[in-house]
């Protein structure tokens, strides 16, 4: 809902949005560090959102899914 508790914080000069307490963790810039990647995945949120084009290549993004898998594999990654 509309009405669920929202922050934004800038790690690493990007701009990470955290959703009920954590719940949901969503990064939608232009290519996204690995480093901001690692932070969301060291969070270990329920949910973690990111845009399909911040990826320049697949193995870019296989590699999101990688470090969730070690880091927080208790985690539903989405690349929309």
């Amino acid at each position: 809902p509309l009405s669920m508790p929202h922050t934004s914080e800038i790690i690493d000069g990007f701009t990470v949005h955290t959703y009920s307490c954590g719940d949901l963790i969503a990064c939608f810039e232009e290519h996204i560090s690995e480093k901001v990647v690692f932070e969301i995945a060291d969070r270990k949120p329920l949910r973690a959102v990111f845009r399909d084009s911040s990826f320049a290549s697949s193995p870019q993004k296989i590699n999101v899914f990688e470090i969730f898998k070690l880091h927080a594999s208790n985690t539903t990654v989405k690349v929309i």
